[in-house]
């Protein structure tokens, strides 16, 4: 037979008669017991009733006055839709007022209003009785507004008050560069930066691999909480093939700026690896190429970039134009000179860029012309020479001149720009935003 409980309870008994043990018992148990308390009341406790004084104070309101109460306004928004005219979107924004209407329909004045693109937003102003008293349509960085003035309305274009704030994005290499920043919703414009910045360090021609990663921090403008364009990047960090690189922004206080990795090191060299930011390599650099025109072996002293005609080429460093024209087999070329002993030439262009002439000044990232297919060639391309001394080098292996570093002047302000910006990167390294969002 079982007796395991009653002997516990009578080894409990014998225990309970022992002051000692009474004592650990009171000591362990009051505080439970003060708890209980403290939360509720026994029934048919007799508590001490409190007293309540009702206390009115007369406060003086400001005094209203008729102007103020009449033409009291409310803001409302909304977005255009598809099918939306500028009287159904009036109607929306409770604006009852004929002559603002008739207005907006036929002043020459309101044709910018007019032209209602579906998902920008409208925001109108009306008394109590729908007379207009303001309407803004944003039209990005720029806003239009109307007002009454005199017996008939005025129209003004002004500045958008956008703004500014710091947005945190990363992604993973899929297929492409473009494809994997579609998907962590950036900008063109910011991923166009990032490709820049990194083309010195990473070939996006050859060197992306599945599994790649990319963190970017950059500025976006807000025009009343909605995104309006993007401003610039303000560090990033790309993991190609397992190797990090990162880059920050740093402006100097004359309003120069540029970009550093942690350390100070600038991530600008002397010249970019690649004159086209996105293209595919279609023959590189060989001393022996059976060309496609002339049917014979020759050498290739340059790298040939497929790319859709009239894409832009970009100067690869700092240079002066030693010649922009026409050269036989290069048919349109530009040849940039750089510190004396560097040369590079671009060559096959539809076009030229904008002031692009002999002795013309140029600096890294200049469009100096587009693709094209002009002298002996079978499709729109750029073929890209590098020479140093005038002897013909690969651009794809050629070791690169670096800039200069962040100055001991400037350091302690590059760190405190730096160290917040390096935390940031660490948050978002191996994750992916675009799907949080």
């Amino acid at each position: 037979m079982h007796q395991g409980p009653p002997i516990v309870a009578e080894k409990l008994a014998r225990l309970a008669r022992n002051s000692t043990f009474r004592r650990i018992m009171l000591a362990t148990t009051l505080p439970f017991v003060s708890v209980v308390a403290a939360f509720g009341i026994a029934p048919d406790t007799v508590t001490e009733k409190v007293e309540l004084t009702r206390v009115v104070e007369e406060v003086a309101l400001p005094a209203l006055s008729i102007a103020s109460a009449t033409d009291e306004s409310y803001w409302r928004e909304e977005r255009i839709q598809r099918s939306d005219t500028v009287g159904s979107v009036l109607t929306r924004l409770n604006v009852e007022d004929a002559n603002a209407v008739r207005f907006l329909r036929t002043s020459a004045d309101a044709k910018g209003l007019r032209q209602l693109v579906p998902g920008r937003v409208v925001r109108a102003s009306a008394t109590e009785d729908g007379r207009l008293q303001e309407l803004r349509y944003s039209l990005g960085v720029t806003m239009l507004t109307v007002k009454p003035e005199g017996d008939g309305f005025r129209v003004r274009e002004e500045v958008a008050p956008l703004e500014r704030r710091i947005v945190m994005k990363s992604g993973e290499i899929k297929s492409s560069l473009f494809a994997a920043t579609d998907a962590a919703q950036l900008t063109d414009a910011v991923a166009d930066q990032m490709a820049q910045v990194f083309s010195t360090d990473i070939d996006f021609h050859k060197d992306l691999r599945r599994g790649d990663r990319f963190t970017v921090v950059y500025e976006m403008y807000y025009d009343a909480g909605e995104p309006v364009r993007s401003g610039r990047m303000l560090a990033a960090e790309f993991v190609n093939e397992g190797k990090p690189y990162q880059a920050i922004w740093f402006e100097r206080a004359n309003g120069q700026g540029d970009y550093y990795a942690l350390d100070g090191k600038p991530i600008k060299k002397a010249f970019l690896r690649s004159p086209l930011e996105f293209s595919r390599i279609s023959s590189g650099f060989t001393t022996a190429r059976f060309h496609p025109v002339l049917q014979r072996w020759r050498a290739h002293t340059g790298v040939d970039y497929a790319a859709a005609t009239g894409t832009g080429v970009k100067a690869t460093s700092d240079g002066i134009v030693e010649f922009a024209g026409q050269k036989g087999g290069y048919g349109n070329v530009v040849i940039l000179r750089h510190q004396k002993r560097y040369t590079t030439l671009y060559g096959h262009l539809s076009g030229f860029g904008r002031g692009i002439h002999d002795g013309a000044r140029v600096s890294q990232g200049d469009v100096i012309g587009y693709v094209g297919m002009t002298g002996l060639a079978t499709g729109p391309h750029l073929h890209y020479e590098f020479r140093i001394d005038d002897v013909y080098q690969d651009p794809l292996t050629v070791a690169m001149p670096d800039a200069l570093p962040i100055t001991a002047d400037y350091r302690t302000a590059f760190d405190a720009v730096a160290q917040p910006m390096g935390l940031r990167l660490g948050l978002l390294r191996n994750t992916n935003l675009a799907r949080l969002q």
